[in-house]
Formats: structure tokens, sequence, C-alpha cells
């Protein structure tokens, strides 16, 4: 299924505002405490062997850098090519440069994926054939973390990305529509309002 050339066009703008910015998004976040959204996904994750996590929209390669201090099997993935670059030489991890509109992952070969603030850059319209894919390239019995900015399901650009902002059931309609089972959810920051929480994190299995 070929992407329609608007969609492209959106993901284009977005991915040349993070080639532009790359350097000042890299100082900007490299602190940041996502241990939680870590230990969501590492929680959920199955069996005594090696596991693969793809870091899909890795940026710079510090979730890359956490990770393989676990003992994890890293991949990054990332449309920006100055966030590839920077994520291999910071990781020696294996980072694939795609746009997140076409994707090559293949089969069954991740135990988890980790998508920490970046499947909100998908349109809505291309969002079930992109998790289709995701839910492809698992293993069965396989994790899906996704965080992202939560909203009253608008979409459109903000700046120069293009950004969807999802509420918590149709969020749920997406990810279950294309077989996924939830094991859990939360708002971010932990401990304040839900009106201060502005990040709602999932997660997901695929069924064995």
């Amino acid at each position: 299924m070929t992407s329609k050339p608007d969609f492209l066009h959106t993901t284009k703008r977005t991915l040349n505002h993070y080639n532009r910015t790359a350097e000042g998004f890299r100082e900007g976040t490299w602190d940041h405490d996502v241990t939680q959204n870590y230990q969501a996904l590492l929680d959920a994750l199955e069996g005594d062997h090696r596991h693969v996590v793809l870091d899909f929209g890795c940026g710079p390669g510090r979730d890359l850098v956490y990770f393989k201090t676990q003992g994890i099997e890293a991949v990054g993935l990332d449309g920006s090519k100055e966030f590839v670059d920077m994520a291999r030489a910071e990781t020696d991890c294996e980072v694939l440069h795609q746009n997140f509109l076409k994707l090559d992952l293949g089969e069954n070969r991740f135990d988890g994926i980790f998508a920490n603030a970046t499947l909100f850059h998908v349109p809505a319209a291309e969002l079930p054939r992109i998790l289709g894919e995701l839910y492809d390239s698992l293993k069965k019995g396989g994790v899906l973390f996704s965080s992202n900015p939560r909203g009253d399901n608008q979409e459109g650009f903000q700046g120069e990305r293009y950004c969807c902002y999802h509420d918590l059931e149709t969020w749920r309609r997406y990810v279950q529509a294309v077989g996924f089972e939830e094991l859990h959810h939360y708002f971010r920051p932990p401990g304040l309002p839900r009106a201060q929480q502005p990040w709602l994190a999932t997660v997901w299995r695929k069924p064995k």
C-alpha cells in the first residue's frame, strides 16, 4: 500500500524540522527522566533470552543507551538522517533510517517496541497501517509500549511538526483493531492531577 503524497509531504516537513534542530533537541531531551516508561516495557517482556527491542523514533539515541545497559539488543529507527547519524555514533547499535510511513521491518523480529513520543506524528488516516506493520514485526507475545501527548483527537501542524492528539478511547480503538491486547495504561507525569498529566502511556501485547 502506497502512502498518499500529502501524508508523505507532512512527514517530510516534520523531518526537516528535526534535522534542522537536531543538536538543540539532543541537548534539551537527553537528561529527561523516562524511567517509568522504560520499566513499563521491560516489565512486560517475557522469557529469559536476550530480548530484541526496537526503539521506534530513537532520536539521538538516549533510550538505546539505556536499553544496552540492561542487556537488551537494541535497534533504533528514525526518519531524521541527523538523528540516525547521532544515534549510530553514540551507541554503536543498528539504527535504521526509515520514514514512519515507509517502513521495512520484516516479521517476527522484535520482542518489544518502544515508541516514546513518536507515534503521535503519524497521521490518523495512516495509523491503522503503521500499527499493523509494527504488530507484524513483533514476535508472538511481543510488547508495544507507546507514550503520546493526549488530547481531543485533533491533528494538524504545530509549527513545523505534524501532530495527532488522541484521547484514551480513540487510541484504544486504533491499537486493538490491529490485534493488540491492552496490558495497562497510565498518565504522566506521575503524582499530578489529571489535568496536569498531558502524556498517555499504554502497554500492549501481541497474542501468543
